[in-house]
Formats: structure tokens, sequence, C-alpha cells
């Protein structure tokens, strides 16, 4: 085997193969050809790549295989980890499309002379693209040369094949959004919806700095820049941010990994906008060390302040009117120790915004973040005498919809800019109750210099008043109406002969072909055309329509619903399952879901979908071996029925899940109703009578 060689584990080769592990178990036991271990532990022992690879081809298992997982899998077993896999895939994919025909000449040759001969061309892109002024983000100091890229040769050709198939920019994506997805507690995110909002608040913008970069989202969020800048504290997010820009446009680009407060990479930048999504709650930001630091203009802010010190810093580096954005926790609008540079900010003009988002919106994600819009006063610059605060969290969907990757961001959004566009147009704007409002700047001077939005604005009508909430009480009154006429019967007597029934395992209708049973959770969205909605976890459960979004990549098959099939959810240990309708099918699958497709001549799908909800059947069929409960779906059980007898119980089952939306429609309206008298009579908007 080569040295350096990729390595892959059990987990690897399932997903290579499309099984489950077991099946791999399987394989080590009745091939005495399969590829021997070559290093990780007894329990979890790892494999060379090119030997599973090769087995694998030999065996006929490997020909479904999507490009973009076996790309994946180089990456993920890479010796010197998978950042390191990335960035020299990331800068292998920038030779590609900058110098497609040297590349080309390249490919050609054999991996030893590809290894010796890459590393020029890849020096040469880089310093076209970075420049070699050491600000490159550690990009250069991860391609240092042939010894370095010796076991990066497979991944490098297979990387060039991925581009070719997809496009060099969405084939990065694609490995880095694996990557993310695969160690979701080591990376602080700001989703696409909260960066696209502050990149629109900041107005075009030809020179961009994000002092905080992370992924470079937020910076990718502004694709007309001519000039990006990005710094990170972390290395790996400052090498990989740089080759995700380089990939995505044209823009000079200057990235530099050191701690933005501690070693400023660009003190002498102008920047036209400022976007930043700063750490929050600091205590060791360089409070002693920095004390007199010049850009700390509107006062020194405390140890416990340490999301201030990022505000300062994006005024610091803002040409006079250039706008910043930054997300920040609601703690800093209104703390007292902050109270004094939050004053000065006010008393200066630099702060013009405070938007409040509902909690959800972006990491940590069981808090409501504010964004804070400032612009840096100008030598003739009129302080504002008003400044805008504006409340998202009484935006309709929000209430039922809203949380984590479920908010409206369409309707968020539009609020929100027709709120900050008139107001930045004409200094004032008319107030919106419970959603938007002008306040003078001297109201707001007083001993605590509290910025939160939800305590200046006026309190908005009951739900669209006693009108919407007479609706409310009307429609609940059916609802409750419906409920109690599909209101089941009185349970019948026991069939005879139902206790001696034989019955079935949902394993063996699949092996005999009454059912096909597919994992959710494994498809991507193309870049260039509609994905489907995703039916979740959370959909399932709540019985909603669904609500998820596919990531976007390399186009890999997703498993999409149809009319009469049941999806199931695999982890938690609730009985639940779900017939998809007309207005779910179509829907991608989930993860944490599995999905059973009845032959319609063997099984009716609602007597599958009652079975299987037993407590009995979910008990048996339920592992513990972890701290979470896991289902084994093939071992659900079910009666063996003719199929007439099946729709009887079908019907049953079917009147029972009308019920049940019945009860959950009745639960939510009764909710609404009760909110809104409560916030109708405490606000005056509802009389006691």
């Amino acid at each position: 085997m080569p040295e350096h060689a990729a390595e892959v584990t059990a987990a690897g080769i399932a997903r290579l193969a499309g099984v489950g592990r077991a099946a791999v178990s399987n394989w080590r036991r009745r091939h005495g050809d399969f590829p021997r271990p070559v290093g990780g532990t007894d329990t979890s022992p790892s494999f060379a790549l090119t030997e599973v690879e090769q087995w694998l081809r030999d065996q006929g298992k490997l020909a479904e295989v999507p490009l973009s997982e076996r790309v994946w899998q180089h990456v993920v077993s890479h010796p010197a980890g998978p950042v390191t896999a990335l960035v020299h895939a990331g800068c292998a994919l920038l030779a590609v499309r900058d110098r497609a025909e040297r590349w080309r000449e390249l490919a050609a040759l054999d991996d030893v002379r590809l290894t010796g001969r890459l590393p020029g061309l890849v020096d040469e892109v880089l310093e076209e693209r970075f420049g070699r002024d050491g600000r490159d983000g550690g990009v250069h100091t991860r391609w240092v040369g042939a010894a370095e890229l010796a076991p990066s040769t497979a991944l490098v050709r297979q990387v060039a094949e991925l581009a070719a198939e997809s496009g060099a920019r969405e084939a990065f994506e694609f490995l880095l959004g694996r990557h993310l997805d695969a160690n979701p507690r080591q990376y602080t995110l700001t989703p696409k919806g909260p960066a696209e909002l502050m990149a629109t608040l900041a107005g075009p913008a030809a020179t961009v700095l994000d002092p905080a970069c992370g992924t470079g989202t937020l910076l990718g969020a502004l694709p007309a820049a001519t000039a990006l800048h990005g710094q990170d504290a972390d290395p790996d997010l400052a090498a990989l941010t740089g080759l995700r820009l380089a990939l995505a446009g044209r823009a000079a680009l200057r990235t530099a990994a050191a701690d933005s407060l501690r070693a400023d990479a660009f003190p002498h930048l102008a920047a036209d906008a400022v976007l930043c999504h700063p750490p929050f709650n600091e205590r060791a930001w360089g409070h002693d060390e920095l004390a007199y630091d010049p850009r700390w203009e509107y006062g020194l802010p405390a140890r416990t302040e340490s999301e201030l010190a990022w505000v300062q810093h994006a005024l610091a580096r803002l040409r006079d009117g250039g706008t910043a954005v930054l997300l920040m926790p609601p703690a800093a609008a209104s703390r007292r120790s902050g109270r004094r540079i939050r004053a000065d900010l006010l008393r200066r003009g630099a702060l013009r915004a405070v938007v409040a988002l509902p909690a959800g919106a972006a990491p940590p994600y069981g808090i409501p973040l504010h964004l804070w819009v400032l612009r840096r006063p100008g030598v003739a610059t009129r302080p504002a005498p008003e400044l805008l605060l504006v409340d998202t969290s009484g935006i309709e969907g929000l209430a039922v919809d809203g949380g984590r990757d479920k908010l409206p961001w369409p309707a968020l959004t539009r609020a929100v800019l027709d709120a900050w566009t008139a107001f930045d147009r004409d200094g004032t704007v008319a107030a919106q109750p419970g959603a938007s409002r002008c306040v003078p700047i001297i109201d707001l001077l007083d001993d605590d210099v509290d910025l939160a939005p939800a305590r200046h604005l006026p309190p908005p009508a009951a739900e669209g008043g006693t009108a919407a909430l007479d609706a409310v009480r009307e429609r609940l009154g059916a609802t409750l109406r419906q409920a109690a006429e599909l209101t089941p019967p009185p349970a019948g007597p026991v069939p005879a002969g139902s206790a001696r029934r034989p019955l079935t395992t949902v394993g063996e209708l699949a092996r005999a072909g009454g059912l096909l049973l597919r994992s959710g959770g494994s498809g991507t969205a193309p870049a260039d055309h509609p994905a489907p909605a995703v039916l979740t976890e959370h959909d399932v459960l709540a019985g909603t329509t669904p609500s998820g979004v596919l990531p976007e990549g390399p186009a890999e098959e997703a498993v999409l619903t149809e009319p009469g099939d049941v999806v199931v959810p695999v982890l938690g240990g609730g009985a639940v399952a779900r017939v998809v309708d007309a207005a779910t099918a179509g829907a991608a699958l989930g993860r944490n879901l599995q999905l059973l497709r009845p032959e319609p001549a063997a099984l009716d799908p609602w007597f599958l979908a009652g079975f299987l909800r037993g407590t009995a059947n979910n008990r048996q069929a339920s592992s513990h071996a972890t701290t979470a409960s896991r289902l084994d779906v093939r071992r659900l059980q079910l009666p063996r029925l003719p199929l007439a007898e099946q729709r009887r119980y079908g019907e049953r089952f079917r009147a029972l899940a009308e019920f049940e939306d019945a009860l959950r429609l009745a639960s939510r309206l009764g909710e609404q109703l009760v909110q809104g008298l409560h916030d109708g009579l405490t606000d005056g908007s509802v009389g006691p009578g």
C-alpha cells in the first residue's frame, strides 16, 4: 500500500456502496478477499480507500455511487486531516478553473510527475488571487510543495473530475458544506437568510471587510463587490474562506489568519461596508493590552463588553459615510456596563438602527439576536435626530412556523427593508405598531440607554383587533364541531381469531417485494434547478407541510415522496407514521426518516401506517444502545390479511388520522385565541365586556 494512502471506516464503505453498516460486516465475514484493515482499532477498523474502491468495483457495487461521494471519502480520510484535504482540493480547483489548458497537460502525467509539477502551477494561481504579502489566510502555508501534496494526488484527480461534472465553485461548496455539516459544534456559521439581509442593509459596496469572517458567508453575500477583505482567528477558516471566495468570483481578495482585535491585518483600510458576526461574551478579548488603542473613539469597552469592541473596530475600518452591519446578542443593547458607549454612539449619529430578529435566525439559535446598523460620521455630518427600532417577532407566520431553518425570510426581510429604506432616505418613518418606530435620540439618553426595540415600540393591535379574534373564535368553534363529529365510535368487539392471526415483518415484506424501503437525508439540490421542499422529522411529528430545504451542491438523487407512501421517524421512540397525501407528495425525504412504499396490489397504506403506530409494536422494534431510542423499521410487525380486510382497517385508521388533525388544529387555534385575548385585554384594544 502506498505511503500516506487514504483510509476509510466501515461507515464510509457503507456510504460508498449505498448500503447499511451491517452489509459491510457481512461482506467482511463472507468474502475472503475483502480488504484487510490497515489502521483504526479492533472495534472500529479502517481500510485502504483504494483497495476498498477496487474491491467494490470488482464486485459491481461501486457503479452507481456518485463521484461527489467518492471525493468526499478521500477528503474525510485524508492522512493530514479533512481541512488540509479541503485546502488542497480548493487550490487544485483554482488551478483547474484558471489554468484549464495547463491542467489538462498535467493530468495526463503519472502521479509522481503530477505531484512534482502541480505545486508550481498552484503557487502561480495563488499569487495571482492572493498576492505574496502574507495576507492569504494561510492558503500558501498549507500548500507548500510536492511532499505535502503526495497524499492528495488521488483527491486532486477526482476533484478535477467533479469540477468538470458540476463546476469548480459548486464542487468546493459541496465538499465544504459536507465538512461543516459533519462538524456542527466546531464552527459558528451565519445562515444564508441573515447574511443576505445584512448585505442588503449595507447597500451596494465596492470594498467590504468582515473581521470575523468564519466561512465567508457574509462576504459572499455581496457578489458585486470588487475588493473583499476577511480575517479570522481560526487559520483553518481563514484559508477555507479565501479559497471559497476565490472560486466564487473575481473580486480582489485579501484574507488573514489572526485575531482582528489584537492583530488587525488591515489597519489602514477605509471600506465601504463592514459585515460581521462577532464572537459573543468573550472576556479575554484584549481589554488590558488594548486599553489605549485609537479605535476606541466612543470609549474603552468594559471587559464584559467584547461586542462593543467589535462595533468600534468596524466603525474604525469604514470610510466616512460607510455602513457597518453587525449581528449582536440582545444583551448588548441594554447591559449597564455598555451604556456610556451606547450613548456616545447615539449622540454622534453612528448608530442608525437596531433590528430585533426572532429566535432561530442565527446561532446561538435559542435567543433572539439583534442587527445593529451603523454609519461612520463624516466631518461635516450632522448627528441623526432619531434611531430606527424594528422588531420582527410579530411577522405573520412566525408563531406557527418559527424556529431554526423555518423562519419566513422573504417576509422578514421585506418588513425590515421597508422600514430601513424609508428611514435611510427620509431620516424618519411612520410608526408601525409592534413592528417599527423612529425614537428621538434625546428620549434614549437616560440612565439605562436601553436600545432593545421591544421596550420602545407601541403595542400592536391584538392580531388585527377584535374582528380578527372573532374570526379565530369562529374557526375554532367550527373545528371543535368537526372534531366532535370525527370522534371515534365506541370500540367494537374483537374479531374472532384475531389473537391467532399470523404476523409478518416489514423486512420480510421488503424482501418479498410487497414494499420498498428508502432512507432519507442523502440528497442535495443542484445549484441551477429549483429544489423540492424537504419533509423533515419535525413535519412528520407535528403533522405540518414540508418545511426543510436541501443543501446546495452537485446533484445527488434525493428520495422523493409519492402519494400513498408511509413515512416513519426512526429516532426518539415515538409511535408515529404518516401517509403521504397530494399536498406532501414530491417533497424530498429528510434525515432520520424511513419511507415505506407499499405495492398497491398487496398492501393498503393506511392499514400499514396504522399497525406501524402500535405502542407494543414500536417497543419491540426499538433499540436503546445509546442515549436515544432508535427504531428498526424492518422489525415492525403487521398481520397477514387479505387486501379487502386491510382496507377495512385502513378506513378506520384514516378516520383516526382525520380526528387527530382536527385536534391539532383546534389546539393551535385555541392557543392563538387565548393569547390574542390576553394581549388585547392588557393593551386596551379589547374591552372586558
